[in-house]
């Protein structure tokens, strides 16, 4: 730059912040404000967007059965992420607030790599592989409850045979037998056989609900056992304790396979990176990858490898999944 155009920059700047001074406008409260209602605008869109969506998907569950596709998957998929991490989202807002990020990463993505095409493909990969991890997370938080809901049916089974409810009402008088996560379910339970009016069996089918699918067998045989109770049949919840104890050492032979299965991943990528960037420090190298066409396409699909290499491994780990599931 000249001395000629900063001094005339130099002066344009100072005029423009002497007539803002002057006559007192408030140039950037005017535009804060502007760029929060139009915020506020799209928020209230994409809200109203949402739960009509919502609605609509609620009335469709009711009346059409939903068939096996990709779309079926990732609902059920992002429908378990809300649960497990209790997430105050609806399938509906986790999809828009999905796709705005991407989009926003995308964005960012194209000012370093200057290719729309390969910045997407970047972006996908990513995604997929942060949509693992928090699958790989979850998974975790399904295996510490199916844990958990053994041991309350290993401390409930042996008192069964003076009825569900006793047992149930017996074991949760010490805080310390059932975990918190789970304690509250058995506690609307109890609110439901003795002060909300429920049936016996309408309210251990919504403790069931609530528990998952490794509470079916529970919640089977004490419904056979509170309306047919014969002498001797409280013995058939102890099958339940014995079934417990092959699922936990099944399910600790998993977890040794799978803390195997993602170290030696682990181990492989950082292997990967350290030499990668070893590599970068070789100036030819380092202009090739960063600045040619050529180069840029190997990054994209060495990020793409690593990133479907994880969500493949953890598939493998969601197909040998924990016990206790259906």
């Amino acid at each position: 730059m000249s001395i000629a155009s900063g001094i005339s920059l130099s002066l344009g700047i100072a005029t423009f912040i002497f007539f803002i001074l002057f006559f007192d406008i408030k140039i950037f409260d005017d535009v804060y404000k502007a760029i929060i209602d139009i915020s506020t605008t799209i928020l209230d869109y994409v809200q109203d967007y949402n739960k009509k969506r919502y609605i609509e998907r609620m009335k469709r569950e009711k009346i059409v059965l939903e068939k096996e596709n990709l779309i079926a998957k990732y609902n059920r998929l992002v429908e378990g992420l809300i649960m497990d991490f209790n997430m105050p989202l609806t399938l509906e807002s986790f999809t828009s607030l999905l796709c705005i990020t991407f989009t926003v990463v995308v964005l960012v993505i194209v000012l370093f790599m200057q290719s729309i095409s390969l910045s997407v493909v970047v972006a996908v990969a990513l995604f997929i592989g942060i949509l693992t991890f928090f699958v790989m997370k979850s998974k975790s938080i399904r295996m510490e409850r199916i844990e958990n809901i053994m041991d309350a049916e290993d401390l409930i089974c042996p008192l069964a045979r003076d009825g569900v409810l006793v047992a149930i009402k017996k074991v949760m008088e010490s805080d310390e037998y059932i975990a918190s996560n789970i304690r509250g379910y058995f506690q609307q339970f109890i609110d439901n056989c003795e002060q909300n009016g429920y049936s016996f069996k309408q309210a251990i089918l919504l403790l069931n609900r609530q528990l998952g699918s490794k509470f079916d067998n529970f919640t089977k045989k004490a419904i056979i056992f509170e309306y047919n109770e014969r002498k001797g049949m409280a013995d058939v919840f102890l099958d339940i304790v014995d079934e417990n104890a092959v699922l936990r050492e099944m399910n600790a032979r998993k977890e040794r396979i799978f803390r195997k299965m993602n170290r030696d991943f682990l181990i492989k990528t950082f292997i990967i990176i350290v030499f990668f960037m070893y590599a970068l420090t070789v100036g030819s190298f380092r202009e090739f990858m960063v600045g040619t066409e050529g180069g840029k396409i190997i990054n994209t699909a060495m990020i793409s490898i690593i990133c479907i290499s994880f969500a493949r491994c953890q598939a493998l780990q969601g197909e040998l999944g924990p016990g206790g599931k259906k």
